[in-house]
């Protein structure tokens, strides 16, 4: 008897395990959402660890948002940007890029989501007016970048120490902007362009002692898959493409006029696959 109980246990120790499982896999499952373009579909899953941004995507594209909205910058071997709602019905000379829901997604930067080919992340304006690095409501791009060859690394992490001495620049010139803004006003161009060559030089200091550097991790992604390494850190990765890429190489592939707005519209329709 006691023999016989114990192994019914395992069976019904077996069964707990296996649905408990089966529910942890079902959490952990990643929403699915289908990009329809005049080139194919695109297939992208998003991440459940970027939950703000994964669930208003999924609001957006079940209401319709994004159907007949453009892809309305696009930029070969980097990225492809959509959904600006004013792009709906555009004249040929708008410009675009300026609309959304009306606000804005706290930023949700994940350091283990690099913007490899095929990273889904959030459009947001720049650090001058936007500090907090928010992401826009709506808008978003797919990465397509370009295979960096092994001996660019080095090149790779002095463009990026630069973009950061950059970034530094911005928040001192945001610091100082009321020095700034009166010697521009008394026409004191000495003492302005003084200071901004003080500025310049705190901002470099500051990025060559904390000089932007790949991982290992990045290192294999940027050789082998691809991307745009300068992105990371900056902007939320919240999904990827896990079919179609090679629909996002023709849009990146379409000729563009000004602001990178492909000649032709390129229109996008979604619809919701898994959540």
């Amino acid at each position: 008897m006691m023999k016989n109980f114990f192994k019914g246990g395992i069976i019904l120790a077996a069964m707990f395990l296996f649905s408990c499982g089966n529910a942890q896999d079902k959490s952990d499952k990643r929403p699915v959402v289908l990009i329809k373009t005049q080139f194919g579909d695109i297939k992208v899953a998003l991440y459940n660890e970027t939950p703000k941004h994964r669930d208003n995507f999924l609001k957006l594209a079940k209401a319709g948002f994004y159907d007949g909205v453009l892809f309305h910058r696009v930029i070969k071997d980097f990225m492809i940007q959509g959904g600006d709602p004013d792009t709906r019905n555009a004249k040929p000379d708008q410009q675009l890029g300026n609309g959304g829901p009306g606000y804005e997604i706290d930023n949700e930067i994940n350091p283990k989501f690099l913007h490899k080919k095929g990273a889904l992340a959030a459009a947001r304006e720049g650090d001058q007016v936007n500090p907090l690095k928010k992401s826009s409501g709506s808008q978003f791009y797919i990465v397509q970048g370009v295979v960096f060859p092994a001996n660019n690394i080095p090149a790779l992490e002095a463009k990026g120490t630069e973009k950061l001495a950059q970034s530094y620049m911005r928040q001192l010139a945001m610091a100082n902007d009321d020095s700034l803004k009166f010697y521009q006003k008394s026409g004191n161009q000495i003492a302005f362009a003084i200071l901004i060559e003080k500025l310049q030089t705190e901002a470099m200091v500051k990025a060559k002692k904390t000089p932007f550097k790949l991982t290992e991790e990045q290192k294999q992604v940027y050789t082998t898959i691809g991307g745009t390494p300068h992105l990371d850190g900056n902007y939320t990765v919240f999904g990827e493409v896990i079919e179609g890429l090679s629909v996002v190489d023709s849009i990146a592939a379409q000729p563009t006029g000004p602001n990178d707005r492909p000649l032709k519209d390129l229109k996008m329709e979604m619809k919701i696959l898994s959540h």
